[in-house]
């Protein structure tokens, strides 16, 4: 089975006893992947639902809807079970999401909760090609520019990079959430990180010399 080469063996071999009728071996596969599955749901949770919706809310529902469509998942599996988990707790965010924020409205220019030493690493990299960035801001300050910067973006640019660079997706793995070759997931990928680091550009960022 290629297109399942990208999980682990213990999830393999955890799906073969779900599949042979162990329930114990369900809760062991959910509670492996309980952490990836929050970190998917924080990056993309609204600021303006952290009051009402918590990301272990979406995760929560998000197993629940993965037991009732394990049989069928079992029977053909269409891709690896990590991302077939992640499309589905993505899917109830949005679901979830809708019901609280009005729908289609973006707010341009906000910042997104992202890490902000993973976000800084990003600035780091797109704009500095030396150790250290030269006339730029404190770590922080670069993080929280990244941060918006990324929120500005388009949606297909900004998942590219969240799967990328914070989820910690392969190319390989980012091909198969979006349905697309290996080559054009990288294309893609770098695309988005030229766009990103032209609006970086435009906040008055200069590139480090070598």
């Amino acid at each position: 089975m290629d297109h399942l080469t990208t999980d682990s063996e213990l999830t393999r071999r955890l799906l073969g006893h779900v599949r042979e009728g162990h329930p114990a071996a369900m809760d062991e596969l959910f509670a492996r992947y309980r952490a990836f599955l929050r970190q998917v749901i924080e990056l993309r949770l609204d600021p303006k639902l952290r009051q009402r919706l918590d990301a272990s809310d979406v995760v929560q529902e998000a197993q629940i809807e993965a037991a009732r469509r394990m049989p069928a998942y079992l029977e053909d599996p269409p891709i690896p079970f990590r991302l077939w988990l992640r499309q589905i707790a993505f899917d109830r965010l949005i679901m979830m999401r809708r019901r609280h924020v009005e729908a289609g409205r973006r707010a341009l220019g906000r910042e997104l909760p992202l890490p902000d030493e993973s976000s800084a690493q990003l600035g780091q990299r797109l704009l500095a090609r030396g150790s250290a960035p030269s006339q730029q801001l404190a770590r922080r300050e670069l993080g929280g520019k990244v941060r918006r910067a990324v929120a500005r973006l388009g949606d297909d640019d900004r998942e590219i990079l969240l799967m990328r660079n914070f989820e910690g997706l392969s190319n390989q793995e980012v091909a198969r959430v979006f349905s697309i070759e290996p080559g054009t997931a990288s294309k893609r990928y770098g695309r988005a990180l030229l766009r990103l680091r032209e609006l970086l550009l435009d906040e008055g960022f200069t590139e480090t010399p070598e």
